[in-house]
């Protein structure tokens, strides 16, 4: 005779768990895959594609599924819906394996594009290849973490990378030159502007006229804009860099 599974208990696979203790019990809710932190920065709203099934459970691996009696004794109420926003708030997200290994290569991308966007070649005045900021923060030792920010991170390897000048590098903004036809220039010039960090002169003639800076990350992104909205005829031109000293500017 087929031994009968306990109707409070469901077996679910791959999920993200989100526990949180209430009174004496802890909770849990059996999730997708990097959809929580979705729903909770707002990017994702639907529930029923962070849930994976909407139950309370005490124990997720054992598929136990919470009584009623306890979701009553440690929340006050058998609402499973307020319960679950309850816990999806304020619970503990367990990142497994795979996840923490997505989210420190993401993190290591956005260090390596951070310093990558604010330092350059002082000779040459262009940004370095990410692959180069890459190499050198590998041969100073730097370790990328999960758990400090990017932008603290970046901020402290572009020190070591200045410091020990393992390649020629310097933090950095560009001043810069835009110019084209002026009837031309009106269906792109809000776009370029958006890239520049302050406008020092703008004037409008026959032609389009626009100084600023901007970080040198900056760069490419408005030669490949004006390439491609101005069919190759407007201007983009380096007039100087400015070296930025250290507490001079934040990140």
């Amino acid at each position: 005779m087929p031994i009968q599974q306990p109707s409070n208990q469901i077996k679910l696979t791959n999920v993200s768990l989100v526990r949180m203790r209430k009174g004496k019990r802890r909770f849990e809710l059996a999730c997708y895959q990097n959809k929580v932190q979705d729903w909770r920065s707002g990017v994702e709203t639907d529930l029923d594609e962070v849930l994976q099934i909407p139950n309370v459970f005490l124990n997720v691996s054992k598929g136990q599924v919470a009584p009623n009696e306890d979701l009553k004794a440690s929340f006050g109420t058998t609402d499973t819906d307020k319960i679950i926003l309850e816990i999806l708030k304020k619970g503990e997200l367990q990142v497994g394996e795979k996840e923490r290994h997505a989210k420190l290569q993401q993190q290591h991308a956005t260090v390596i594009d951070l310093v990558a966007s604010k330092c350059v070649n002082p000779s040459t005045k262009r940004p370095y290849p990410t692959t180069i900021i890459e190499k050198a923060l590998a041969e100073l030792g730097i370790s990328i973490t999960a758990n400090k920010s990017p932008k603290a991170q970046a901020l402290d390897a572009i020190k070591q990378l200045v410091a020990k000048q393992i390649i020629p590098i310097a933090r950095a903004r560009m001043r810069i030159r835009v110019f084209g036809n002026a009837k031309e220039a009106k269906k792109y010039r809000d776009t370029v502007v958006a890239l520049i960090e302050e406008i020092e002169d703008e004037n409008w003639s026959q032609e389009w006229d626009c100084v600023g800076f901007i970080e040198p990350g900056k760069y490419r992104e408005i030669g490949d804009l004006l390439r491609n909205e101005s069919k190759g005829r407007a201007n983009l031109e380096v007039l100087d860099i400015a070296v930025i000293q250290e507490g001079e500017e934040a990140l």
